[in-house]
């Protein structure tokens, strides 16, 4: 660490958001505000958006249905980089999850982190992002969680995973798996207490005003969401 508290230059910088369409907004803007507020003044984070294209990446494609009610909640992202053309120098890769994990145009996202991970220091996924992870198997051998409202349809995609329900996330060499959607900015700020330092990822928190569930053992939708075990 730096003289006046901000991060030095060996601790990685470049943190890639990976995009497919039908991907859980919160999953990725929660992290994503969290590197934005480390950003400003205590880290460089240089963030890139990898997409199938570099056209806009939406959350509710016409493919994919999200509502029963008639709604239209469309946010999209504009990515930076391809999965066929993404930054050689990439470090962090975070990948969200959503409905799009299950559905067929998911499998380019599948492909580039088979494809990216051994060439990463940490791999994140948020939610059912594990799916994504798991299909790609990256986290075969390893512990991971989940979403615990999907928890059935999730572990099946990773029949080699050693699945822990409880968990409000994991941590198994550099692959960090969370909980469901809000769980991926308690694990995205333990990740920066891991690589930044506690009082980092606290000023981080605090910054963000986010009451941080800094206890990776414990997920209340684990129990809240039995039946779904």
């Amino acid at each position: 660490m730096e003289v006046g508290g901000t991060i030095g230059t060996t601790v990685p910088s470049k943190v890639g958001i990976l995009l497919f369409p039908g991907f859980e907004p919160l999953d990725v803007f929660g992290p994503v505000e969290a590197f934005h507020t480390i950003s400003k003044q205590l880290a460089k984070i240089n963030l890139v958006w990898i997409g199938p294209s570099l056209d806009p990446v939406s959350t509710a494609p016409k493919e994919i249905h999200t509502t029963t009610m008639g709604s239209t909640v469309d946010t999209r992202v504009v990515p930076t980089h391809t999965y066929d053309n993404p930054p050689e120098d990439l470090e962090v890769l975070l990948v969200p999850g959503g409905l799009g994990p299950r559905v067929p145009s998911s499998d380019g996202a599948v492909a580039f982190v088979k494809k990216t991970y051994p060439k990463l220091k940490y791999l994140i996924t948020v939610c059912n992002g594990s799916e994504i992870a798991a299909r790609a198997g990256v986290l075969d051998g390893k512990k991971a969680t989940t979403n615990k409202f999907g928890w059935k349809e999730s572990i099946a995609t990773g029949p080699g995973v050693d699945w822990v329900r409880t968990a409000r996330y994991v941590v198994d060499g550099n692959v960090w798996t969370s909980g469901g959607v809000s769980a991926g900015i308690d694990a995205i700020l333990a990740w920066m207490a891991h690589v930044y330092g506690r009082e980092v990822a606290r000023q981080v928190a605090n910054e963000m005003e986010y009451e941080w569930r800094d206890d990776k053992t414990w997920d209340p939708f684990a129990y809240i969401f039995s039946e779904y075990a």
